[in-house]
Protein backbone atom coordinates (compact mmCIF):
# COMPACT_ATOMS: atom_id res chain seq x y z
CA UNK A 1 0.00 0.00 0.00
CA UNK A 2 2.92 2.31 0.85
CA UNK A 3 4.16 1.80 -2.39
CA UNK A 4 1.13 2.72 -3.87
CA UNK A 5 0.79 6.25 -2.11
CA UNK A 6 4.56 6.77 -3.55
CA UNK A 7 3.52 5.82 -7.00
CA UNK A 8 0.86 8.05 -6.60
CA UNK A 9 2.17 11.01 -5.41
CA UNK A 10 5.04 10.74 -7.99
CA UNK A 11 2.72 10.73 -10.64
CA UNK A 12 1.13 13.42 -9.15
CA UNK A 13 4.34 15.70 -9.27
CA UNK A 14 4.59 14.54 -12.70
CA UNK A 15 1.39 15.79 -13.55
CA UNK A 16 1.78 19.31 -11.75
CA UNK A 17 4.77 20.12 -13.90
CA UNK A 18 3.61 18.95 -17.07
CA UNK A 19 0.22 21.87 -16.29
CA UNK A 20 2.71 24.33 -15.31
CA UNK A 21 4.64 23.95 -18.79
CA UNK A 22 1.36 23.69 -20.55
CA UNK A 23 0.29 26.85 -18.66
CA UNK A 24 3.57 28.71 -19.85
CA UNK A 25 3.30 27.12 -23.56
CA UNK A 26 2.57 30.04 -25.63
CA UNK A 27 0.26 27.23 -27.61
CA UNK A 28 -1.68 26.96 -24.87
CA UNK A 29 -5.27 29.05 -25.22
CA UNK A 30 -6.30 31.84 -22.90
CA UNK A 31 -9.57 30.05 -22.27
CA UNK A 32 -7.23 26.86 -20.80
CA UNK A 33 -4.83 28.87 -18.93
CA UNK A 34 -8.11 30.29 -17.07
CA UNK A 35 -9.43 26.89 -16.67
CA UNK A 36 -6.19 25.80 -15.27
CA UNK A 37 -5.72 28.89 -13.25
CA UNK A 38 -9.10 28.70 -11.51
CA UNK A 39 -8.20 25.03 -10.41
CA UNK A 40 -5.30 25.65 -9.11
CA UNK A 41 -6.61 28.86 -7.25
CA UNK A 42 -9.53 26.47 -6.03
CA UNK A 43 -7.00 23.69 -4.50
CA UNK A 44 -5.12 26.89 -2.97
CA UNK A 45 -8.31 28.71 -1.47
CA UNK A 46 -7.54 28.81 2.09
CA UNK A 47 -11.37 28.79 2.34
CA UNK A 48 -14.08 26.58 0.05
CA UNK A 49 -16.86 27.83 -1.30
CA UNK A 50 -18.59 24.53 0.18
CA UNK A 51 -17.71 24.27 3.75
CA UNK A 52 -16.69 21.07 5.24
CA UNK A 53 -18.56 20.77 8.04
CA UNK A 54 -21.46 20.19 5.76
CA UNK A 55 -21.79 16.37 5.42
CA UNK A 56 -20.42 14.44 2.22
CA UNK A 57 -20.65 17.86 -0.07
CA UNK A 58 -18.26 20.01 2.37
CA UNK A 59 -14.93 16.80 1.28
CA UNK A 60 -16.03 16.29 -2.16
CA UNK A 61 -15.73 19.82 -3.32
CA UNK A 62 -12.58 19.66 -3.69
CA UNK A 63 -12.74 16.19 -5.41
CA UNK A 64 -15.27 17.01 -7.84
CA UNK A 65 -14.74 20.57 -9.10
CA UNK A 66 -10.43 20.27 -9.45
CA UNK A 67 -11.09 17.58 -11.89
CA UNK A 68 -14.02 18.91 -13.88
CA UNK A 69 -11.88 22.50 -14.19
CA UNK A 70 -8.59 20.26 -15.27
CA UNK A 71 -10.73 18.05 -17.66
CA UNK A 72 -12.13 21.29 -19.16
CA UNK A 73 -8.96 23.06 -19.73
CA UNK A 74 -7.83 19.67 -21.03
CA UNK A 75 -10.45 19.78 -24.06
CA UNK A 76 -9.10 23.23 -24.86
CA UNK A 77 -5.16 22.36 -25.27
CA UNK A 78 -3.64 21.25 -28.66
CA UNK A 79 -2.46 17.51 -27.58
CA UNK A 80 0.52 18.21 -29.35
CA UNK A 81 1.07 20.84 -26.60
CA UNK A 82 0.54 18.32 -23.81
CA UNK A 83 2.40 15.32 -25.34
CA UNK A 84 5.54 17.96 -25.99
CA UNK A 85 5.20 19.40 -22.01
CA UNK A 86 5.04 15.45 -20.93
CA UNK A 87 7.92 14.05 -22.42
CA UNK A 88 9.80 17.49 -21.35
CA UNK A 89 8.68 16.72 -18.15
CA UNK A 90 9.74 12.91 -18.36
CA UNK A 91 13.11 13.55 -19.72
CA UNK A 92 14.04 15.73 -17.00
CA UNK A 93 13.08 13.08 -14.07
CA UNK A 94 14.90 10.33 -16.18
Amino acid sequence: MLKGLKSLARQLKQELAVYRLVLKHPQTPWIAKLFLGLAVGYLLMPFDLIPDFIPVLGQLDDVIIIPILLYIALQFIPKSVIQSCRAQVQSQSS
